[in-house]
């Protein structure tokens, strides 16, 4: 450990106030969100929790920010502050110096933890370049992800005594701490990364690698570098034998025997033991690396004189066959037919090694991790690297046999091979880390191209052709390096966004539609409030109340749109709030009754015709009139009001003559999801066949789905894959089905849809700026628009008739997959 760097605390006063600007701005951006949640809650309570939340942080924003600013400002300086041993000896402590912890050191431990869990989660990559920059600011000599003085166990703490200011009331803090931590977390990735690139721009350092050096257990007892490893990031796996202790819980095999913590790096045993055709190890002759050629093993003891090459020899290799496997038709097998009308281009089965590889139906692309195995066994530096081999070679196995990945992604995943093992070689995060870039750019290949049907022509040809050049780019590249994946990342997502907009236009009548039938919403729900606020004064029947409430207004809005404010249908329907409420009212004198008959009939002709221009449903007339008659009838009879009571009466509905119907311009579209919580605006059957929306009618609520078709895909079959037994990390990131999924559809993925008694495959096309309305299309040639709410939608993913195609990512399949497979040949063995 050397000294501290000078320019330390300059450059932590710096990082901060980074820090700091970013909490106080994602806590306004939460008053804001809070207030939209409470809109759209779905029960009084939840909405009464998020209202109180919104109240409390916008009043006490200051102490918020001032708070979070001195207690993060404390934190910071005794990270940075050098810690010196010492102080008093257990034996000179006496009884009065013990305490007890209390419940809210406990409560503000757990809590700070649990936001530190967020933003580490969320910020994995960013922390692992930063704390090789704090390990050179802090003269560490390593990354040290528990000295950073800016992590996210520090920030967590200083979050939860911000939140402590804010309200006293603990189901207040919880909400807060819910929406704060969530959204503070999404924020400190870019916080983070700006704090490297300022280190960075002051000329700090980051630490470099080491490369440790391991015992190679053999005859001769040869000493070799290992493989090196990243230490930086919070959970990295600094020492060999915690990686391959990682490793081999991905198909959940036991360390490998005489890879012990001592360094040893020798996965074999002395008694052989074998899993199907995936080796633990074992002897090998003189010469030969890691077990018989294309058994699949995980590495065996290298004898006395094998040849052990650097890490610039395994690069050179990797380099040189991945360029002269990347020209065109190198990668492809023996063609069987399948997806689309290019066919599926499968490897003979006779290829296949024995032992897991043995159990699939056929690769999609030549593997060639396999077909070089015993050359990049005689590059490799290590035991350790032997078994990374295997493994990367048997994700490939999977991968390239995946039924849910079309052939022609397969071919071009495939050119990656030996690139991804570069990475995996080089860096342990890519299996323990779903958040890894490598991983994330591999994943989003195979979901953005499952969305389509044809790569023959239009936009599945296109995103083809832009996956083939960055596939090549980076074949060709320095494929070591993260900033190479996640910049052709950015390419993946700017070409979705792109073809979102493409066929935005493509069904522009559509989408017009639509967007006017969201921006009525939003008018809908800003008038509702005004009138529900005229009318909270006014001594009403409820089943009144909420007719002019929540549907009156639909009225008033739909005639306005229609017919323009001024004109005299418009005036005519504004005037019935003010004439139904006064209709209800006792009429004293013979007079009163007479006038009440003779306008009875024009009110009644109004409500009709206001209820037919929103197609409001028959059932809801016949039982609001069937309620209105009665009341009509007892008015008759009543008590009249007093000259006071019909007086302050006639002051409250003036107020309601003055209400006016905002206009677009007036809503903003932030208020658009909290218009998506009430009744979406009726469509006339002429609107509805355009769109193609799918009513609630259409589908039989009750009928039970014949076939569940939860992990196979459309027209194909899958391995099932149990998503509750996967590793926390390997479950899907996103909710692939159930109401939760509806938040996270994304335009341009596939989805399954249960409509017409069967599923189809959807691909989504287009979703309203609220989130209201969806757009979604199936089919190859002939494309079938299926619009609906998003009230639809939730109803349809609670009833399990709308899910993810993908139920896992590709390489999470792959993962599970060969780990089911391998359990299936245990158990055979064992027989």
């Amino acid at each position: 450990m050397t000294l501290p760097d000078p320019r330390l605390h300059a450059a932590m006063q710096a990082a901060v106030q980074k820090i700091v600007n970013t909490a106080s701005s994602t806590a306004s951006r939460v008053v804001d969100a809070l207030g939209m949640l409470a809109l759209s809650a779905k029960s009084n309570a939840q909405r009464q929790s998020y209202m109180s939340a919104q109240f409390d942080l916008q009043h006490k924003l200051s102490a918020f920010n001032m708070t979070f600013t001195s207690v993060l400002n404390d934190k910071v300086a005794q990270e940075i502050t050098p810690r010196v041993g010492g102080g008093r000896s257990l034996a000179s402590t006496d009884w009065t110096s013990l305490s007890l912890v209390g419940d809210h050191e406990v409560e503000e431990e757990v809590t700070a933890h649990r936001l530190g869990l967020d933003i580490e989660h969320e910020c994995e990559w960013e922390l692992r370049e930063l704390d090789a920059y704090m390990g050179s600011l802090l003269g560490l000599g390593r990354p040290d992800p528990e000295r950073n003085p800016v992590r996210p166990d520090v920030i967590g703490k200083a979050l939860f005594r911000s939140i402590e200011v804010v309200s006293p009331e603990a189901a207040v803090r919880q909400t807060l701490a819910r929406e704060l931590g969530h959204g503070l977390a999404k924020a400190m990735r870019q916080c983070y990364g700006a704090i490297v690139a300022d280190l960075s721009a002051r000329g700090i350092q980051p630490v470099g690698l080491a490369v440790r050096s391991a015992v190679i257990s053999g005859t001769g007892g040869v000493t070799a570098p290992a493989v090196p490893f990243r230490h930086s990031g919070a959970g990295s796996l600094a020492d060999p034998h915690q990686a391959a202790q990682a490793l081999s819980a991905l198909f959940g095999l036991p360390a490998p025997a005489g890879f012990g913590p001592s360094g040893a790096g020798s996965l074999g045993s002395p008694s052989p033991s074998r899993t199907g055709g995936l080796s633990l190890g074992g002897a090998t002759s003189a010469g030969a690396v890691g077990g018989p050629s294309g058994a699949g093993a995980l590495g065996g003891p290298v004898s006395a004189g094998a040849p052990l090459a650097s890490d610039a020899q395994m690069l050179d290799v990797i380099r040189r066959l991945a360029y002269l496997t990347s020209g065109p038709g190198a990668l492809d097998a023996v063609s069987t037919g399948g997806w689309g009308s290019s066919g599926a281009a499968a490897a003979p089965a006779a290829s296949a090694p024995e032992g897991l590889h043995s159990g699939l139906s056929g690769l999609m692309a030549v593997n060639l991790i396999r077909a070089h195995r015993e050359e990049l066994m005689r590059a490799s530096s290590g035991a350790l690297d032997h078994m990374v081999i295997d493994i990367v070679a048997s994700l490939f196995d999977q991968i390239l046999s995946d039924p849910k990945v079309p052939p022609q992604m397969a071919r071009q995943i495939a050119r990656l091979q030996l690139p991804v093992l570069r990475v995996a070689l080089k860096d342990v995060q890519f299996f323990s880390s779903r958040s890894h870039p490598v991983r994330k750019f591999v994943n989003r290949m195979a979901s953005i191209a499952c969305a389509f049907e044809d790569f023959d022509e239009g936009p599945g040809r296109r995103f083809l052709s832009l996956v083939r050049e960055l596939v090549q780019q980076i074949v060709e590249g320095d494929f070591d390096q993260m900033d190479l994946y996640e910049g052709k990342l950015r390419a993946l997502e700017a070409f979705v966004q792109e073809q979102a907009h493409d066929e935005a236009l493509a069904h522009a009548e559509a989408v017009a539609l639509l967007a006017n039938k969201e921006a009525q919403l939003r008018i809908v729900h800003r008038h509702e409030m005004q009138v529900q606020g005229v009318l909270a004064s006014i001594d009403l029947p409820e089943f009144i109340r909420d007719f002019l409430v929540k549907v009156w207004t639909q009225v008033e809005v739909e005639a306005t749109v229609r017919h323009g404010p001024d004109a005299e249908t418009t005036r005519r329907i504004r005037r019935v709030g003010r004439e139904l409420v006064m209709s209800l009212q006792p009429k004293a004198t013979p007079a009163e009754r007479k006038q009440f008959i003779l306008a009875l009939p024009q009110l009644m002709k109004t409500l009709h015709e206001g209820l037919a221009l929103i197609h409001h449903p028959e059932e809801q007339k016949k039982a609001f009139f069937a309620e209105l008659l009665p009341l009509h009838a007892q008015s008759l009879k009543g008590q009249p009001l007093t000259d006071f009571q019909l007086r302050q009466l006639d002051v409250q509905l003036q107020g309601l003559d003055r209400l006016v119907v905002p206009t677009a311009e007036e809503v903003p579209p932030t208020e658009a999801t909290a218009a998506a919580a009430i009744p979406e605006t009726n469509f006339s059957p002429d609107e509805a066949q355009r769109v193609g929306l799918v009513a609630e009618t259409a589908i039989d609520w009750d009928g039970q789905l014949d076939i569940d078709l939860g992990s196979a895909p459309a027209g194909g079959t899958d391995v099932d894959i149990n998503l509750e037994e996967l590793e926390p990390e390997m479950r899907p990131e996103q909710p692939t089905q159930g109401v939760a999924l509806v938040q996270h559809v994304q335009p341009g993925v596939a989805y399954q849809m249960h409509l017409d008694g069967q599923w189809k495959k959807v691909r989504l096309n287009w979703v309203s700026p609220g989130r209201t309305f969806f757009i979604f299309s199936h089919g190859k040639k002939h494309q079938t628009l299926v619009s609906m709410t998003g009230r639809m939608l939730t109803k349809m993913c609670e009833t399990g008739r709308f899910r993810a195609f993908e139920q896992a990512y590709l390489i999470e399949r792959a993962v599970a997959r060969a780990r089911k497979q391998l359990a299936e040949l245990t158990a055979n063995s064992q027989r």
